[in-house]
């Protein structure tokens, strides 16, 4: 079926060190897409505010707010959208710490803090030695916006500096300690990436049930093209720690992009026949 699509990048603030990786899967996503006979019109995310869209089938990373409130709207009016806006939305730590653990998806203890310039932070149930703060909406701009701080005041620190950068919310988040695993999956194709990021242990662990969490919650947040982070503790439990929509696919890229195309036009031509 011949198709026209929009395709959206992702703006280079929301990219931190991946803007190349993050344009790279997306442009060979297209390019395989093109095989299937779709017309691929490419705008930055910075355009979506400016302009309205001849395509109703659109595939995005935007993750501004700003970007995905305007295809909110879009899809709301009956545009195609992958991801969907809302599940982008879900993916904002504000949103994401509180739907993963209401729906019984293993996580670490969260708390919202709303920033202002008097801060004091109740710890209570955490270690005040080695917790997590990281900023509320969007995963990160700058390398601060994810920092394992290791006192009461450090943490001050941290939430000052988000203050003078105008962010709003923070999340305090617990350290759980074990292996770091970074995972990638398109949902409902059998593609199944992981790797450590950070292997001090190597615990055995049961590779079924980090597929089950990871799809689970991508379930929950609406994400059809994911990718996260998860921890395995020393005694072999599985957290997941993060999700992020549509991220770069660097190390699988090109087994990637096929099942991402897949999913996109499978997806579309539903759509179009409905």
């Amino acid at each position: 079926m011949k198709l026209r699509m929009a395709g959206i990048s992702r703006q280079a603030e929301y990219s931190p060190n991946h803007v190349e990786n993050d344009s790279l899967i997306l442009r060979a996503t297209a390019e395989v897409l093109k095989e299937f006979d779709v017309e691929v019109i490419f705008y930055g995310e910075g355009e979506v505010l400016n302009r309205d869209f001849n395509e109703e089938l659109i595939f995005s990373m935007a993750q501004g707010p700003d970007a995905v409130e305007k295809l909110l709207e879009l899809e709301k009016k009956g545009s195609f959208i992958i991801n969907s806006p809302r599940a982008v939305k879900n993916c904002y730590r504000i949103n994401m710490v509180r739907l993963l653990p209401e729906n019984g998806i293993p996580f670490p203890k969260s708390i919202r803090v709303e920033i202002n310039s008097d801060i004091d932070i109740n710890l209570n149930g955490f270690d005040p030695h080695k917790f997590w703060i990281k900023r509320g909406d969007v995963h990160a701009v700058h390398r601060e916006d994810v920092t394992l701080v290791y006192s009461k005041e450090e943490n001050i620190s941290v939430m000052k500096e988000f203050c003078r950068r105008g962010i709003k919310t923070a999340i305090i988040q617990e350290h759980l300690e074990g292996d770091v695993i970074k995972f990638y999956a398109v949902r409902n194709s059998g593609f199944f990436n992981w790797y450590y990021l950070n292997g001090k242990y190597h615990t055995k662990f049961d590779l079924n049930k980090l597929i089950e969490l990871a799809s689970s919650s991508a379930e929950i947040l609406g994400l059809d093209i994911f990718g996260g982070d998860a921890i395995v503790s020393p005694g072999g439990s599985i957290s997941i720690i993060d999700m992020n929509d549509w991220p770069s696919f660097a190390p699988v890229r090109d087994e990637a992009k096929k099942h991402i195309a897949n999913l996109i036009y499978n997806m579309a031509v539903k759509y179009v026949e409905n």
